[in-house]
This record gives C-alpha cells, sequence and structure tokens, in this order.
C-alpha cells in the first residue's frame, strides 16, 4: 500500500484547482494528461507566489525552466467539480536542476504523486546554473 506521509515534500506550497467538465475524459474521470496541466500550474504560482514569474525570468535573467524527468503515479481518480490542492516541494538541488516532489491531493487522501526534475536553460537551449538569488528563493521554499 502506498504511505503518504513518505511522499510529503520538505515544504509545501499549495495550489487549489476545481475539476471542470473540459478535465474529464467520457468516463467522467480526470484525463490523465490533465494532470499535468495541473501540476504546472501549480508551479508557475509557487514561482509567482516567490516573487518572480516565467516571463520575467526570460527577460531579466535570460533563462527558463524546462521539465527533464517527470514521473507519476496514479492512485485514485478525480472526478468532475472535485476540489484539489497540489502540494509543491522541493527535494534536492544542483547546479542547473532543481527536483520537486508534487502531490494531488482530494480532501486528504493522495490520488497522484509525482517526481520531476526541472532543467534551468538558456534562450539557446542549453543548461545553465541557477542563478544564486534565484536558488535561494527555491532554498527558502524549501524550510519546514
Amino acid at each position: 500500500m502506498h504511505d503518504p506521509a513518505k511522499t510529503r515534500p520538505p515544504c509545501t506550497h499549495r495550489f487549489t484547482q476545481r475539476v471542470y467538465y473540459e478535465d474529464t475524459d467520457a468516463s467522467g474521470l480526470v484525463y490523465h494528461a490533465r494532470y499535468l496541466h495541473f501540476l504546472e500550474l501549480a508551479r508557475t504560482e509557487m514561482l509567482r507566489g516567490a516573487g518572480s514569474d516565467h516571463r520575467s525570468l526570460l527577460a531579466r535573467e535570460g533563462l527558463a525552466f524546462a521539465v527533464r524527468l517527470l514521473t507519476i503515479e496514479f492512485l485514485l481518480p478525480a472526478r468532475l467539480d472535485d476540489f484539489l490542492v497540489v502540494e509543491t516541494g522541493m527535494t534536492r538541488h544542483t547546479g542547473a536542476r532543481i527536483e520537486l516532489k508534487q502531490r494531488v491531493l482530494r480532501e486528504g487522501a493522495l490520488l497522484a504523486d509525482c517526481d520531476l526534475t526541472l532543467v534551468c536553460l538558456d534562450t539557446n537551449g542549453r543548461a545553465r546554473r541557477i542563478p544564486p538569488a534565484l536558488l535561494d528563493v527555491f532554498v527558502a521554499l524549501a524550510k519546514p
């Protein structure tokens, strides 16, 4: 059995998302690809909550983040009108990479468990070190 306590991120940014009709498939369950959308929205809002956003990072720093690796374990289905919470936390970082844990929950029940690695890229698509000030923001988010 999956143990939700073992997958809790060290820090948690929370993003809420209602499930709409457009998120579901013919069976009335959330289509698997929509979880990727929910996860991306949560990461974007976490970045925004940290005082930055994708557009200004590109304009100011000449950098962007791209998903390098992503694994999702689907545990329970989400359905139309469910109110979901996406938790995001940084688990590790290296020079150009940030590893995150994301979880999708409904009323405390774990629906999907995701591990992903983001890589920092320059405008030519080459990996580059994460600027120290930006890394400080992510590290601060990682504190319990």
